[in-house]
Formats: C-alpha cells, structure tokens, sequence
C-alpha cells in the first residue's frame, strides 16, 4: 500500500503546500520539517516556474523569488531527499507546472523522483486527456498521479478523473485561482462532494481558500481530507515558523 493511501485509510489528511527554495532553500527546509512536526500528514512540495498560471498573488510572488534566486527542479528534488530521510512516512507529492518534467523528460523526471523520495505528482496544468504518457511512465514508477476537479467539472468529466487519479482527487472549491479567503461556499462544495462520491470510491481533498480552523472544521465533516497553501506560503515567506507552527495547530484541532 503507497504511503499517500495508508493516510486516507487511517484519518482525514491534513495536505500542506509549501514552496521549494522559497525564500530560500534552507527557510523551505525548516517550513517543512515545522509542517511535518506539527500534524500535516501529506506535503506537497511546489516546484518553482515562470509562469505560475493557477495560483494566485501569494503564491505567485513565491514563484517568482525562487526562480529570480535560480532555484531548480534538481535544487526541490534534493531537498525531498532530505526530507525522506529524516521523515521517510511523510508522503512528498510534487505539485508541478508540466513543463519541467517535458525539459527532462517524463521518464527521466520520474527516475530521477523516485530516487529523491517523491511519492506522487500533481500537474495542475496537465489535464487527464493529455496525460496518458506521463500517468503510465509515473505508474510504472509506482507514483501516484492526482488530478483536479472545479465546480464547473460535469459528470463525464468526474469519471475521467477518478478514472485518471491514484490514491486521491484534488478538489477545487472556487473557480479561479488559489489563495486564502474568509469565507468557502460551503453548501456548493458539499453538493459537488456528494456528487463525486456517488461516482468513484477515490477520496476526495478540497483545496483552495482554506486558511483556518472554521474551514477544516466544516470540510472534514463532508471531504476524506483537506488541502492549504496560501496561508502556509504567506508565513513562509516572512519566516515565520512559530505562525506556520499555530496555524498547523489549529488547523488539525479542526479536523478532531
């Protein structure tokens, strides 16, 4: 059983994005192991790229800083080695724009993840009719590949995905893009998880806009787990880890 599936079958995982190299590699380092230490259960580490198109101003500006310092593939993938070593039954899933794994090539990434202790990817900008090719050469690899719904997503569409995902689907709670808000719809999210798990038995995690306590408090009532970022990379990039330590906090307080 994957690593990323054992945290679906025991609890509701709290997911917590981070940004690789931001402000800089070792400050993305100490973000991670105070992530971990403080109750995230699953780590998406985000792979710098020019042109971020899905996230929002927080995490654009994270982007940006990282890759302005040079900071590369290689550069994330040797710091989730360092993270396996010390935290080896933490899942790292990859959360990358397509085209640095198209510079390396989809086997070669996948080689040289699977080396550097990733467990799965998400490729927001990858759409499943797209990724028969790279969902193949990562499940050869024994990656798990997650894939997005949004609240427009149709029936047919839902089948796709699940039919596309290991382990779990990322469900978008707001059309746009990421960042943290007051307020989620809640009554629409909860009617499009239902709709979801009336196709597929794949877990669902909602993302997008979530930021304190109240949110994951309402989400792991009706979702199998719940996934932030925006908040997290906004501590992140003023380094600050005892913030980044409460919020986690209070965060899994919410989801007991």
């Amino acid at each position: 059983m994957s690593l990323i599936r054992e945290k679906f079958k025991n609890s509701k995982p709290l997911i917590c994005y981070f940004m690789a190299g931001y402000p800089s590699l070792e400050d993305s380092y100490l973000t991670a192991k105070t992530l971990i230490e403080n109750g995230a259960d699953i780590l998406e580490v985000g792979v710098p790229f020019s042109d971020p198109v899905a996230d929002g101003p927080t995490i654009q500006v994270a982007h940006e800083k990282a890759v302005k310092d040079g900071i590369t593939p290689l550069d994330v993938l040797d710091l989730t080695e360092k993270l396996k070593n010390e935290y080896p039954d933490t899942p790292l899933v990859l959360m990358t724009y397509y085209n640095p794994i198209y510079i390396f090539g989809d086997e070669k990434f996948c080689k040289l993840s699977k080396e550097k202790g990733v467990d799965g990817f998400i490729v927001p900008d990858l759409p499943p009719e797209e990724a028969e090719n790279f969902k193949k050469v990562a499940n050869n690899f024994g990656f798990s590949t997650i894939f997005l719904l949004a609240p427009t997503s149709n029936e047919e569409r839902i089948k796709l995905v699940a039919k596309y995902s290991d382990n779990f689907i990322y469900y978008v709670s707001l059309t746009g893009i990421t960042g943290a808000r007051d307020q989620l719809p809640w009554d629409e999210v909860k009617s499009q998880i239902s709709k979801i798990k009336s196709i597929t038995d794949t877990p669902v995690a909602v993302g997008f806009g979530v930021s304190k306590k109240e949110h994951t408090k309402i989400l792991s009532q009706f979702s199998d787990g719940v996934i932030v970022g925006s908040a997290i990379v906004k501590l992140q990039g003023k380094k600050d880890f005892e913030g980044i330590s409460s919020l986690i906090k209070s965060l899994k307080e919410g989801m007991q």
